[in-house]
């Protein structure tokens, strides 16, 4: 990867739409914000963030209180809707909480489906706070991810099948998360609507997805890396994230996040819920970059060393 390009936006692949759409380096994270989650999202907003992800299922996420911060953002004129990617996700049954499910959990998986996206774009409904201008004013999804594959592949395809009939009007993209290389590989084959998107955990128990991330790089797939921190005490605290914070005076965690978009063709999912961290790792992002396009040798070593921690061969 030549250092010109490091850690620009990655075009999502979509032959199907008139114009590219694009991911930051960050994708902010909103899992487990619970009733914090309009402030926390306003504020990342605010702060430098334009990629959103959440999802329909109330057990993790709060889509609703998603759309509100997006949509305070929009009314006080400080984003507008087309300048703001939003992610959710159909969640399937086994991974809602039985008692508050955004669907009939007993109908069909096709009704499942579908009343999963109907209550994901009522929230996305900004009509009332959208500028006169704004030249989309019908709510639409920028990806839906399929939470998770179901328990067979027929189930998986049936549900991606029923997606697939609302891109490219309500739906722009469609994504897979918590899968692995054969699930991605049969699922790539057999569908109409490529996937755009993958997110996945990034840790050392699926050997940093190494694979499957190839695959995703051949087949013009963004691989959003989720968990970057927790799942791996061990790469914040290695000698090559220590040595990058040391040199330009920014957090380990930070390094990391940097030495993680090195790999190419990766977004991470930053869930930050401080104002100070978030402007902290996109100025990181900023100095790791002049870095790596001022001193090429030494960015490509710290790489090579990083690759080598994680077990990755050589490009």
């Amino acid at each position: 990867m030549s250092t010109s390009t490091i850690f620009e936006k990655l075009a999502l692949h979509a032959p199907y739409l008139p114009m590219k759409q694009f991911l930051p380096a960050f994708v902010y994270g909103t899992a487990w914000k619970k009733e914090a989650t309009a402030d926390l999202v306003y504020q990342a907003l605010c702060s430098g963030f334009t990629a959103i992800d959440t999802a329909a299922q109330p057990k993790h996420y709060r889509e609703d209180l998603v759309a509100a911060g997006v949509g305070r953002a929009i009314k006080e004129g400080r984003v507008q809707r087309s300048d703001v990617y939003l992610q959710t996700k159909f969640t399937p049954v086994s991974g809602q909480d039985p008692s508050n499910v955004p669907y009939d959990p007993v109908s069909p998986l096709t009704e499942q489906v579908n009343a999963s996206v109907l209550s994901s774009l009522r929230n996305f409904n900004f009509a009332d706070v959208v500028a006169e201008d704004e030249s989309q004013k019908e709510p639409y999804i920028d990806t839906l991810v399929l939470h998770s594959p179901l328990q067979t592949d027929q189930e998986t395809l049936e549900v991606w099948q029923t997606l697939e009939q609302y891109v490219p009007n309500e739906i722009r993209h469609l994504g897979i998360s918590n899968c692995n290389l054969f699930t991605l590989m049969n699922l790539y084959e057999r569908a109409v609507v490529k996937p755009s998107v993958v997110q996945n955990r990034f840790h050392a128990d699926t050997r940093f997805d190494i694979g499957l991330r190839k695959f995703c790089q051949e087949k013009q797939i963004v691989y959003q890396s989720f968990w970057t921190l927790t799942a791996n005490p061990g790469l914040v605290g290695s000698n090559e994230a220590g040595q990058l914070a040391d040199h330009l005076h920014i957090s380990p965690q930070a390094a990391l996040y940097c030495l993680v978009l090195g790999l190419g063709n990766v977004v991470i999912l930053n869930g930050t819920k401080s104002a100070q961290h978030m402007k902290d790792d996109w100025e990181a992002i900023a100095l790791v970059k002049e870095f790596a396009q001022s001193n090429p040798q030494a960015w490509e070593m710290t790489m090579a060393q990083f690759r080598k921690l994680i077990g990755q061969p050589k490009p």
